[in-house]
């Protein structure tokens, strides 16, 4: 618990783009209703290694954080063959703990790429997995973001393990642009997060990685040991979300925002009212 002041109140961050603003609301007007303590916001954190700096100093108590980000990025350990979500999060759990940092059980989602096409491509060519797509005769046009061109769990690991025959080079864009490009058909394939808000509203098909070459990416709340001490009821309180947010409800609350221009904080209200 962060401050020299007697009064109880937690710190809770969040990193600087929609999903994690959402769901800092819900954790930190989750533990306002059931502690009735005070709540300082601290989102807008420019990346992993300044929120696991801020953790570290006792700037930040808490704050959501997604496995594969931490094995990697924070951790430094390559994916290997036969890791899944429970070896990742038992590893991270394991490195984690040296700092007095725990993590609690998955949130219910997991944001890990997603490979996606078009739903009456999906269709009409019986596509259900990505090897369904590797091995389809017509091929695609693939467009992705900038950084999965050159990430080792991005394009090198997709293209040759699924051992994929591209339509011309894949095309790089900003990410608010891909679904625009897979609408207006300049590509027929984009590798997205799983969670974006636009999966929930265009007619898209996420094809399942039968392979399994991407990290798992399972969402999951940080927490400083000294919080859970310093205030009583605060593990029951975050406890409740564990399993709670499913990938589906995640996609709707980040279109909700991105899309339609809401607060996180009132889509996170409206999120917590519905689980009452």
């Amino acid at each position: 618990m962060v401050g020299c002041s007697k009064e109880p109140r937690i710190v809770i961050g969040a990193k600087n783009f929609t999903e994690q603003n959402i769901l800092g609301e819900i954790v930190a007007q989750q533990v306002e209703r059931q502690l009735h303590i005070k709540v300082q916001r601290r989102f807008g954190l420019g990346g992993t290694l300044l929120a696991q700096q801020a953790m570290l100093s006792g700037d930040l108590d808490l704050y959501p954080e997604y496995t594969g980000t931490a094995f990697t990025n924070v951790l430094k350990k390559a994916p290997a063959e036969g890791d899944n979500a429970a070896s990742v999060l038992s590893e991270v759990r394991r490195g984690y703990a040296g700092w007095k940092l725990e993590w609690l059980d998955p949130l219910g989602f997991n944001n890990s790429f997603a490979v996606a096409v078009r739903g009456e491509d999906a269709r009409n060519r019986h596509l259900e997995t990505i090897s369904d797509a590797a091995h389809d005769p017509g091929g695609f046009a693939l467009g992705v973001g900038y950084e999965f061109l050159s990430r080792q769990d991005g394009l090198p690991l997709l293209a040759s393990s699924y051992g994929f025959r591209w339509k011309g080079s894949p095309k790089s864009m900003d990410l608010g642009l891909i679904y625009e490009a897979l609408r207006q058909k300049q590509v027929d394939m984009i590798v997205a997060s799983a969670t974006d808000g636009m999966l929930s509203v265009l007619d898209t098909k996420v094809l399942r990685d039968d392979k399994g070459i991407f990290p798992p990416y399972e969402a999951c709340l940080v927490v400083r040991s000294a919080a859970f001490a310093a205030t009583p009821g605060l593990r029951e309180a975050l406890a409740t979300l564990s399993g709670k947010i499913s990938p589906d409800s995640m996609r709707k609350m980040n279109y909700e925002v991105d899309g339609k221009h809401r607060s996180a904080a009132d889509v996170a209200k409206e999120f917590l009212d519905s689980r009452k």
